[in-house]
């Protein structure tokens, strides 16, 4: 059920050696463009990082990073920044892309990048500037364990009305 993967995804920041396989990352990544966008516009870009030294300059780009070096597979999302609804669009995919890490039993965590480190990752891996980097996305086996969850909370639900 769609809502127990849900439930399951959790900021995963521990990964084991083990590797992600082609057959996973190309399964990832189907299920990041199979995302909703504004006019069909598909602004993303994606550039998936194996090598250990780019992942570890990757792990340098700020203090929430890290992981990136131990991660054996790190996704770097990426939009057309002149497409109105770029980050929007890429926020979807990025979600689709960890749901779909989870279900095949992976763990993986979001990486904001937007702001100052958004210009290191684009020196980093050479991006154009047409292009804004949403975030960097951390993917491996887990190492480590979390309870599925909800953060369901009625006081924020609000109907016809706030």
């Amino acid at each position: 059920m769609l809502l127990d993967v849900i439930r399951r995804r959790r900021s995963i920041r521990r990964y084991t050696d083990q590797p992600v396989s082609d057959e996973q990352i190309r399964a990832m990544l189907e299920a990041a463009m199979a995302a909703p966008t504004a006019n069909n516009s598909q602004p993303w870009h994606f550039i998936v990082v194996r090598d250990a030294e780019l992942r570890r300059r990757l792990a340098q780009v700020h203090n929430w990073a890290s992981m990136c070096e131990q991660a054996p597979v790190v996704f770097v999302v990426c939009g057309e920044s002149a497409h109105k609804h770029w980050i929007e669009d890429t926020s979807a995919a990025t979600e689709n892309l960890l749901l779909e890490a989870v279900a095949q039993g992976l763990g993986g965590v979001w990486i904001g990048i937007r702001g100052g480190s958004e210009e290191k990752v684009r020196r980093i891996l050479g991006i154009p500037e047409t292009m804004g980097v949403l975030c960097l996305v951390a993917i491996g086996h887990p190492a480590e364990e979390k309870e599925p969850r909800t953060q369901y909370d009625e006081r924020k639900v609000h109907y016809e009305r706030f």
